[in-house]
C-alpha cells in the first residue's frame, strides 16, 4: 500500500492507495505522530510519498523512515512525469508540482489550465507534458485576513453562502467585494487563456473548490483530491 502525505498550509491530507485505487483519505489540522498513527492503524504500508509547502517537521521522516520501507520526499529534483520549464525550479511548490502529475496523468499530451483555490489560487499551465509556469494569487480567506489586519476597524469576515450584493452592511460589503473579486479573476484567467489557446483542458481543485465551482463561466473537470492524486502517480513513477 501506498501512503501520501501532503502537508498544506493549514492542514494535512493522508490517503491510502493499493496502486491506483484511493482506499482512505483524512485531514488533520495538528500534525503529530499520535494522529499519524491513529489514522494509518489498520493498513500496511510499503511506500509512502511526502509533499510539505513549508518546512517539514524532522520527526515526521524519523516516524515514516522507522515504520515503512520507502519514503520518497517530493522536491524539484524528483523524478518526474512531465518536464518543468520554470526559471527558479527550487522555487516551485510541491504541491504546485504534484497537480500538475495528476493533470499528467489523466491528459497527458494536451493543453491544460489548473486552477487551484486553496490558502493562496494558483494558475498553472501544461502543454504537451511540459510545465510552462502559472500565477499565484492571494485566496479567498488571505483576502480576508488582509482587510482585517491592514485596516483599522474593518472586521475579520468568513465565508458563507448567503450576503447581500451591493452589499448592505461591512460585512457583506467584504463578503461580496472579495468571493466576486475572487470569481472575476478567475473567469478573466480563463478568458484570457482562451485567446491564445483553442483547444484545453481546465480543471478546478482547491479547499474553496467546492465553494466557487459554480461561479466559473466554462466547462471544466473538477478534481478536488488531483494533489494526492499527482503524489500516489510520482511514487508510482519513481517506483518503476
Amino acid at each position: 500500500m501506498n501512503l501520501i502525505v501532503d502537508i498544506g498550509n493549514t492542514s494535512t491530507k493522508l490517503a491510502v492507495y493499493e496502486k491506483e485505487k484511493k482506499l482512505s483519505v483524512s485531514r488533520i489540522n495538528e500534525l503529530s505522530c499520535e494522529e499519524m498513527e491513529k489514522e494509518l492503524s489498520g493498513f500496511k504500508i510499503k511506500k509512502a510519498i511526502v509533499s510539505s509547502v513549508k518546512k517539514l517537521p524532522p520527526f515526521i521522516i524519523d516516524l515514516f523512515l522507522s515504520n515503512i520501507p520507502s519514503v520518497h520526499v517530493l522536491s524539484h529534483k524528483s523524478k518526474l512525469p512531465f518536464k518543468i520549464e520554470y526559471d527558479t525550479p527550487e522555487t516551485l511548490g510541491t504541491d504546485r508540482i504534484a497537480a500538475v502529475a495528476g493533470a499528467c496523468r489523466l491528459f497527458s499530451g494536451k493543453e491544460i489550465l489548473i486552477i487551484d483555490a486553496g490558502t493562496a489560487i494558483t494558475f498553472d499551465y501544461l502543454s504537451a507534458d511540459i510545465f510552462k509556469g502559472g500565477n499565484i494569487s492571494p485566496g479567498i480567506t488571505m483576502r480576508f485576513k488582509a482587510l482585517n489586519s491592514y485596516t483599522g476597524k474593518l472586521p475579520l469576515v468568513t465565508l458563507t453562502e448567503s450576503y447581500t450584493f451591493p452589499g448592505r452592511n461591512t460585512t457583506d460589503a467584504i463578503r461580496a467585494g472579495v468571493i466576486t473579486g475572487v470569481s472575476y479573476e478567475i473567469n478573466e484567467y480563463i478568458r484570457t487563456f482562451e485567446k491564445k489557446h483553442t483547444d484545453f483542458k481546465i480543471i478546478l481543485t482547491g479547499g474553496d473548490s467546492e465553494y466557487l465551482k459554480d461561479k466559473i463561466d466554462c466547462q471544466y473537470t473538477y478534481m478536488p483530491d488531483i494533489v494526492i492524486d499527482g503524489l500516489n502517480y510520482i511514487l508510482e513513477y519513481n517506483a518503476t
